[in-house]
C-alpha cells in the first residue's frame, strides 16, 4: 500500500499517526494525537485536533473542524477522546467535538455515518452506524443516536435525549424528548406522528415485523393506563424482536421523558 501523501502547504505534528493511502490536502491542520486509519482523505483546508482517531476510509472535506475541545463551560482542559469509524463522510464546516470528563469522557461516531454541510456533533454524544445528519443539524452533549437514524436539515436534538434505531426526523425539528426505535417525528417541537415505515421497508424489513410494529404502536397510542403501563403490558406480550427493542428501549434508563403518540 502507498505511503502517506502529505501536501507541501499541510501542517501535519511530527507525532501523528498517519496509516497507509492517507492523504491530507493543502493547508490542512493534524496534531500530534491525531491518528488516521489506512486511507482517510483530509481535503484541503480541514482541521484534525485533539485525542482524535478516524476510522478507514472516511473522508473529511474542507472547513470542517474536527476533534475540537468541547463546547462546555465546566470543561477544564481535560483529556478527553473522539472517535470516527470508517468510511464516513464528514462535509464542509462539519464540527465534531471531544468529550467531557463528566460526561465518560469520549465522543463517538460509527461506521458509515454521512455528516452533511455544518452539521455539529456536541461532547460525548454517540452514533451508531450509518447516521445521517443533513445540513446544520446540531447534536447536543450526551445525546444518542441509534444505528439507520435520519435527522432533517436545520434541526436540533435537545441534551441528553436519545434517539432510537431506525427512527426519521424531518427537518426544522427540535427534539427535546427521547424518541422510540423506528419513530417519525415532524414539526416545529418534534411530535411523534408515527413510524418510520418508508424506512422500514427500504431497509426490506419483512412484512410480518413490519405489522407487528405497527400493532405495537397502535398498543401505545391507544391502549389503557398510561404510556408507561402499555409498555410494560406490550412488553409481556410481545415476540417480535423489534417491538422487544422498543419496549427495552422505553423501559431503560433516560434523563429524558418520551415523545408520546398522537
Amino acid at each position: 500500500m502507498a505511503p502517506p501523501r502529505i501536501h507541501p502547504s499541510a501542517v501535519v505534528d511530527p507525532a501523528a499517526t498517519l496509516g497507509a493511502d492517507v492523504t491530507v490536502g493543502p493547508f490542512c491542520l493534524i496534531g500530534p494525537e491525531v491518528t488516521l486509519a489506512e486511507g482517510v482523505h483530509v481535503k484541503s483546508h480541514a482541521v484534525v485536533t485533539g485525542w482524535t482517531d478516524i476510522g478507514a476510509e472516511t473522508v473529511i472535506f474542507p472547513h470542517a473542524t474536527v476533534g475540537e475541545v468541547p463546547q462546555d463551560l465546566k470543561y477544564r482542559g481535560e483529556r478527553t477522546r473522539l472517535i470516527v469509524g470508517a468510511r464516513c463522510r464528514i462535509r464542509e464546516g462539519a464540527t465534531l467535538n471531544t468529550g467531557t470528563e463528566g460526561g465518560g469522557g469520549l465522543t463517538q461516531i460509527g461506521d458509515d455515518c454521512l455528516l452533511m454541510t455544518g452539521a455539529h456533533i456536541g461532547h460525548d454524544a454517540r452514533l451508531g452506524n450509518r447516521v445521517i445528519l443533513a445540513n446544520q443539524v446540531a447534536i447536543a452533549g450526551h445525546c444518542q443516536i441509534g444505528d439507520d437514524v435520519i435527522i432533517g436539515g436545520l434541526s436540533g436534538i435537545h441534551q441528553w435525549v436519545r434517539v432510537g434505531q431506525g427512527a426519521i426526523i424531518g427537518a426544522v425539528t427540535m427534539v427535546t424528548n427521547d424518541v422510540i426505535p423506528y419513530g417519525l417525528v415532524q414539526g416545529p417541537r418534534g411530535e411523534l406522528d408515527g413510524l418510520n415505515l418508508v424506512g422500514l421497508k427500504r431497509r426490506g424489513m419483512d412484512r410480518a415485523d413490519i405489522q407487528a410494529l405497527r400493532a405495537a404502536y397502535d398498543h401505545l397510542a391507544r391502549g389503557e393506563g398510561t404510556f408507561l403501563d402499555r409498555v410494560r403490558a406490550l412488553a409481556e406480550t410481545a415476540t417480535a424482536p423489534q417491538v422487544l427493542e422498543m419496549t427495552d428501549f422505553i423501559l431503560g434508563r433516560s434523563d429524558r421523558s418520551f415523545l408520546t403518540p398522537k
